[in-house]
């Protein structure tokens, strides 16, 4: 679970602000917190198909908020792979 200190520090650090909840690189930060932070679950709980369901739900908005900002801002776009490290 992703603390409230650590929602606003990615906020203010991929937002720009932070009260710019909204844009779209915040969102893909929150995201792959959010993705990252449950990894061990499943590593300890395989059989947790449910909870496997979600993670996927997240993964395919991570992607569809990604191909959007591939589509509008190349530039952002491949930073923000960069600093998140995604996409080996």
């Amino acid at each position: 679970m992703i603390s409230k200190e650590q929602k606003q520090e990615i906020i203010a650090k991929f937002g720009g602000d932070e009260k710019n909840t909204g844009s779209t690189k915040a969102q893909v930060a929150l995201l792959t917190a959010r993705i990252n932070d449950l990894q061990p679950h499943f590593k300890k709980n395989p059989k947790d198909h449910a909870g496997t369901r979600g993670l996927l739900l997240m993964v395919g908005q991570r992607r569809r908020l990604l191909k959007y900002l591939k589509d509008t801002d190349i530039e952002a776009y491949r930073s923000l792979i960069a600093e998140l490290g995604l996409r080996k």
